[in-house]
Parts: structure tokens; sequence; C-alpha cells
């Protein structure tokens, strides 16, 4: 009988530690990566108006650089990149609007001379679309105006508290 009885127990098949493992814990995992896929995932890939910018050379980089660093003559609040994307954030709420098809982003930068660059910022979405034009030097850093909406953004950051 001894003989009969390790036969039974060769026979049957030693349990896989692991798999018993996964299938006591598989629906909290499955809820973990449901969770991840949910709620991190797309606010990771969520666009913004920094990657919604066009690639440039390395001049008209600077120029915009410069334009979208811009803090105020205090140094210490709003950049007019923050200030244009809570413009934008108003004008739409509650929406991904940069990861909408029909959003565009256009900056165009002309260069006036040694100095000074034009640089035009315009929103395109489906509601409409939103133009700023600048003059930036370069060397001074210096900010002027060329349309009433860019004004009031620089005028927005000047005056932050």
């Amino acid at each position: 009988m001894t003989k009969d009885k390790e036969k039974k127990e060769e026979d049957r098949p030693k349990k896989n530690d692991f798999k018993s493992f996964l299938r006591k814990r598989a629906p909290i995992y499955l809820a973990l990566i449901a969770m991840l896929v949910v709620f991190v995932i797309p606010e990771m890939t969520k666009g913004t108006l920094e990657k919604s910018l066009p690639e440039l050379s390395t001049e008209n980089q600077q120029a915009v650089d410069i334009l979208m660093e811009y803090d105020g003559p205090n140094n210490d609040g709003l950049t007019v990149l923050e200030a244009l994307e809570n413009k934008i954030d108003e004008e739409y709420p509650d929406e991904k609007i940069f990861d909408h098809k029909k959003t565009t982003v256009d900056l165009i930068v002309t260069n006036i001379n040694s100095e000074e660059y034009e640089v035009i910022f315009n929103f395109k979405s489906y509601k409409g679309e939103m133009n700023y034009d600048w003059k930036v030097n370069v060397i001074s850093k210096e900010i002027v105006s060329n349309n009433s909406e860019a004004k009031y953004i620089i005028d927005l950051v000047d005056y932050y508290d």
C-alpha cells in the first residue's frame, strides 16, 4: 500500500506557487493597470502650448525664448507663455484644446535687423483664432507690442502681483 500512495502522490501535479499567487491577486493587478490607463496616461500625454510650438532655427528660437520667458520688470511672476496659456484656458475651459484636431499654433519669426525680430503668434481652433504680434530686441531684451491683444498680454505680465 505504501507503493500505491507514493505513485498517487507522484501522479498528482505539484502546485505552482506563482500561478496561485497570481490567481489570488489578479483582480487587484488588473484594477491598478486599468487605473493607470484611465487616469495617469492621459495626463502625461496631455498637450500644452509649449509642446505645440513649432521648431525654429537657433536665432529665431532665441527671440521666441526671450519673449516667452519675459516675466515683467520685477522678474518674479507670470511669464508671457503662462499668460498665453491662461488666456487660452479662459476661452476653452474644461477642454483639451491642444489635443483637438482643428487646433493649430503658428509662430512666425521675422528678422527685421540684426537686433530686432518680429514674432507673430497665431492660435487657431474650431471656435476662432487669437493673434498676437510683438517686436523683440535680442540685445536689450526689450519687447514692444504691435497689436492690442499683444499689449494686453504684456500689461498682464508687467502688472501681475
